[in-house]
């Protein structure tokens, strides 16, 4: 009887129709070619926009499947699952914001057209995993079409990010309950950004290396063939985006980086125009101090004007990898119409206001990537939900734009918004968003150039630049920067760019910090006594400072000295610097006294006589690339093969950046941040581009494209973009259909 049963069993499974989904996706695989290029790059082609979506993300996902997954379950809120207890904090943050049954309504609201690339998103992944079985899923075994607004906006940090976790932690620790499975984490939130964990990883003694990015624009004025130019150069953590090119029948046309997971290109250009986003410093943030009354049944209201409004409440769980299993926390979360709670402060709660419109995010996202003129590029900005970045724009119609931070809320001018606000008092409240006009965009200036190095933007176009005075602070509180600095002396009164001009802008070797804060190092040590012993005991090192010219590169030994002399001196005035509410470069250029100066120097010298036998070690040895794992967090070896790099940190004014530092077990400096993606594009009839990755496009270490743009990415040596179809042939490395192994 029991072989009878399975007998029939396997009968009815053999007559059983096969699964829906898998003929779906089958039935989209068969409209997509994907062809690999002779650097692996993908280039998707489809009839329709939501077809090339499908064959994108199946492509993004042969790549880098794992970073895709890690970017979803941080912007769901669910990174414990696969990580652990020590990301319960971080979770609980993006919870406040993201909940799936919200999302899932703004799905079933999306535009039919958007709602289409979305189901394809969730079906190039799925099939994905269907044709890999032996791809093993942290926790994301299926994806869900409404799952692609959790992360609508490409930002290496994003708006959430800001909510600072100690605090978080603070607020809600006692607020929770555990669930079966291990006891309630404490004292787990590590910090509230990236930049905090470098800080720890270091120390704690880090000087924090700048993040955000580089664009500039050139009108065709200012350059030699007539033509808009435009330079992408975005400074992120390594391997953060995959490059792509992707293309339909439907006016897809988009090249350029984009954020593992997601599918619009974020910096990139179509055929007619080009964008690229730096970090803003708009203040457009803001937290709401709110005056609690317990209602004494559990419930709470909050005063607001002569009202008293309930606060509302709703149970959130975070579930959480565990050695026995799989355990959750559950807790009680709070908002008011401010926003959700996120801290206390002074016996009230803090509110946190910031932009939250994932559905037009993604509307914005994507419907940029299909504009072609300049109207409408800034009629798809009309939806302010590019909230954390600036752009640099160009196209081939000659126009040119630096397009400040496209969320600015509306505030009452006279208040001081660096600090939060009674959230009682009903005129301190948003009152909408600035416009295009009431923000200090700029568009085809006088000067032929726009440019943004994450500093302020009243010097984006030099002399036509917007006027600091016309606008609210809070409008950009930030300042200029070495890059700023450096940016304006390459772009001044020059008419004649070229693309390769405008690379070799980019690799600019000069570092003009150090002009600032050398010249003040040496007048201390000339005016030392001659039987002070520091006098001989730093005479090589002083005259090799002396006879620099401020560039980089990897010969030389004096970029050596200057960087780890800078290093020891901003770590020594950086806390005197901020008492007085000066920047360390412009307390070391005025205030540093010589003991200030000189100690650093000598401090410098010694380590690196420590680390490699001889301060007089050129930059090259030092400051490497190596790229050994495919892991997200990288480790390094100074056994092992590494590239030299020329170029610095950003923070000394070097415009193509390098984040570096020695690690546990190292003495060289390895980079793991800076230029990330870089590309030139000339506009015209047809577009031009010249681009590089950092490494490689490939994750997986046997790959000949893991680490075949090493030589040129530490040289700026950028290769020939495939844009068009005639630029592909003769260089292609495989074409095929999603689901083909080999063909």
């Amino acid at each position: 009887m029991k072989r009878l049963l399975i007998i029939l069993a396997l009968a009815a499974a053999a007559c059983a129709p096969e699964n829906p989904d898998v003929a779906r996706w089958e039935a989209r695989a068969r409209n997509v070619t994907i062809t690999r290029d002779d650097w692996g790059i993908p280039h998707i082609n489809a009839p329709t926009d939501a077809d090339a979506v499908f064959g994108l993300m199946y492509a993004q996902a042969e790549d880098d499947f794992n970073r895709i997954e890690v970017n979803f379950l941080d912007s769901q809120g669910r990174l414990a699952e696969a990580e652990g207890e020590e990301e319960i904090w971080r979770d609980l943050r993006m919870k406040l914001f993201i909940d799936p049954e919200d999302m899932r309504a703004q799905y079933a609201q999306a535009p039919d057209w958007l709602k289409a690339l979305m189901d394809a998103w969730a079906d190039g992944l799925n099939y994905y995993l269907h044709t890999h079985p032996e791809v093993q899923p942290k926790v994301l075994t299926r994806f869900e079409p409404w799952m692609a607004l959790t992360f609508s906006e490409g930002s290496i940090g994003g708006d959430i990010g800001r909510v600072n976790l100690r605090e978080l932690e603070a607020f809600y620790g006692s607020r929770s309950e555990s669930r079966p499975g291990g006891d309630p984490p404490a004292g787990t939130a590590s910090g509230d950004d990236e930049a905090e964990a470098v800080l720890a990883a270091a120390g704690g003694d880090w000087f924090e290396e700048p993040r955000g990015s580089n664009g500039i624009a050139i009108a065709p004025s200012n350059t030699t063939a007539g033509r808009a130019l435009l330079l992408i150069n975005p400074h992120t953590s390594f391997y953060f985006r995959e490059e792509a090119h992707v293309t339909s029948d439907e006016g897809l046309n988009a090249y350029g980086a984009l954020t593992w997971g997601q599918f619009f290109i974020y910096q990139g250009f179509n055929e007619r125009a080009g964008w690229m986003h730096t970090s803003s410093s708009a203040d457009n943030i803001d937290e709401f101090l709110e005056t609690i009354i317990d209602k004494g049944d559990g419930t709470y209201a909050y005063k607001y004007g002569d009202e008293e409004r309930p606060v509302t409440s709703k149970r959130v769980t975070v579930s959480y990898k565990t050695d026995t299993g799989m355990a959750q926390r559950e807790f009680t979360v709070y908002r008011t119409h401010h926003g959700p709670i996120v801290g206390e402060e002074d016996g009230k709660w803090v509110a946190m206001a910031l932009m939250e419109a994932p559905l037009n995010a993604l509307i914005q996202s994507y419907g940029r990537t299909k504009a072609k003129t300049l109207d409408e590029y800034k009629k798809i900005m009309d939806l302010h939900t590019n909230s954390s970045n600036n752009t640099l724009y160009a196209n081939a119609d000659g126009d040119i734009a630096y397009f400040h931070s496209n969320f600015v809320p509306k505030r009452n001018p006279r208040l001081d918004w660096s600090e939060p606000q009674d959230g009682s008092v009903p005129a301190n409240d948003w009152q909408g968003v600035h416009s295009f006009d009431e923000s200090p965009n700029v568009v085809n200036p006088g000067s032929g150039w726009v440019y943004c190095t994450n500093n302020w933007p009243y010097s984006a176009a030099g002399p036509d630049s917007p006027r600091e005075s016309d606008y609210p602070e809070y409008m950009d509180p930030g300042s200029e920067n070495p890059r700023g600095i450096h940016a304006i002396m390459l772009l001044k009164d020059k008419k004649d760019f070229t693309p390769e001009s405008l690379r070799e802008a980019a690799y600019d070797s000069y570092l003009p910090a150090f002009a600032d804060v050398i010249p003040p190092l040496l007048r201390a040590y000339d005016r030392l006594p001659a039987s002070d012993g520091r006098k001989a005991d730093l005479a090589d090192e002083i005259e090799a400072l002396r006879g620099w010219d401020y560039r980089w590169g990897v010969e030389s030994v004096a970029t050596s000295l200057a960087v780890f002399w800078g290093e020891e001196l901003m770590r020594a005035i950086r806390a005197e610097a901020a008492s007085r509410n000066m920047s360390v470069y412009e307390y070391a250029a005025r205030r540093a006294t010589a003991d200030q100066l000189l100690g650093p120097l000598a401090a410098a010298s010694a380590k690196l006589e420590a680390d490699f036998g001889t301060w007089q070690t050129p930059w090259g040895e030092i400051n490497r690339f190596q790229r050994l794992t495919g892991d997200i967090v990288q480790t390094f070896d100074d056994a092992q093969p590494s590239t030299p790099v020329g170029f610095t940190s950003s923070r000394w004014g070097s415009l193509a950046s390098f984040g570096a530092r020695a690690y546990e077990g190292t003495k060289k400096w390895y980079g793991s941040s800076g230029n990330s993606f870089v590309a030139v594009v000339e506009f015209g009839d047809s577009v031009r581009a010249w681009a590089v990755t950092a490494g490689g496009l490939s994750s997986e270490p046997g790959s000949p494209h893991f680490d075949d743009q090493a030589e040129r990415y530490a040289t700026g040596n950028l290769r020939e973009v495939y844009f068009h179809p005639s630029q592909l042939e003769g260089h292609t490395e495989r074409v095929y259909r999603p689901g083909e192994r080999e063909r």
